[in-house]
């Protein structure tokens, strides 16, 4: 596996980073974005190379990994003209690091697997920018297990943790309990720094305050900051893109009738973020609300 060659199809904030470091660790890498340029630069600075469109990328690779903004664009790259279903060829092994619909990643898994004889791995992760950067992402897996056997070297340069949660479509449900607990958790961390701030205490430290205690986490310690001081230049992370994971949480647990009050009611108060032209903003911005209150 660590001599076949990879197809990355998604150069964002995150694939730009991942897509580099399979480079650096030495894979046959080539690349797609649909804005050209993005992927162009990275070839620039690495050994990748450029495909001149997503057909011929499929036809030239034996494992395509995805990075892709959501459901909708993945099952474009999928369904859509010149795309995997069209394309893709017995065996080879697609690895989804996008963050998708759990049902969805099913049927796209079944369909390929029916049509083509593909093999798919839906792996989200978690830790970022910086986590992509740094190699430190923490990677859940859904997949038959001779899938992750053959994804894992693959994915080990990109991540601190690999976990296996069990079959296709595991690894979405496992990505979505995390966007749960950090959406929330952001939605609080905004809260607490108002009321922090609006009592005459100074907001700026209450990461060096909480640190160790109960309520110290990754959130606390990047967003708490960046509220207190307005720091919202540079986002690491879009509104948007927590504000569509919670969407799907509430989703799924409507399918499996698991109650989602706290998940339902932090997306709807990014909602009203995002409808105010907060969408590609930090959700650090959550902050404001509370302050123009």
């Amino acid at each position: 596996m660590p001599h076949s060659r990879l197809g990355f199809i998604g150069i964002g904030l995150m694939g730009d980073p991942m897509s580099r470091r399979l480079s650096d660790a030495g894979f046959d890498v080539t690349l797609w974005n649909r804005s050209p340029e993005k992927a162009a630069a990275v070839a620039a600075d690495s050994s990748a190379r450029l495909a001149d469109d997503v057909a011929s990328l499929i036809q030239s690779v034996d494992v395509i990994m995805l990075c892709l903004a959501n459901t909708e664009v993945v099952q474009e790259l999928v369904f859509g003209p010149d795309g995997l279903a069209e394309h893709g060829r017995q065996g080879q092994l697609v690895i989804d690091l996008s963050s998708s619909d759990p049902d969805a990643t099913r049927h796209m898994a079944a369909t390929l697997a029916k049509r083509r004889g593909m093999r798919w791995v839906d792996a989200p992760v978690s830790g970022g920018v910086v986590g992509a950067e740094a190699g430190t992402l923490a990677i859940m897996c859904g997949g038959e297990n001779h899938d992750i056997d053959a994804a894992r070297p693959l994915l080990e340069p990109l991540a601190a943790r690999i976990t296996h949660m069990g079959p296709v479509g595991s690894g979405q449900v496992t990505k979505l309990c995390n966007q749960m607990i950090v959406g929330c958790q952001a939605a609080v961390i905004a809260e607490a720094v108002a009321l922090a701030e609006t009592s005459g205490v100074d907001a700026s430290r209450l990461t060096e305050a909480l640190a160790g205690g109960f309520a110290d986490s990754t959130p606390l310690r990047i967003l708490a900051p960046r509220m207190a001081a307005s720091d919202f230049a540079s986002p690491p992370w879009h509104l948007r893109t927590l504000l569509k994971d919670l969407d799907m949480a509430v989703t799924q647990g409507g399918r499996t009738l698991s109650a989602t009050p706290m998940s339902g009611l932090a997306a709807q108060l990014m909602r009203a973020h995002a409808a105010h032209g907060h969408g590609e903003s930090d959700p650090a911005t959550l902050v404001e609300t509370y302050r123009q209150a």
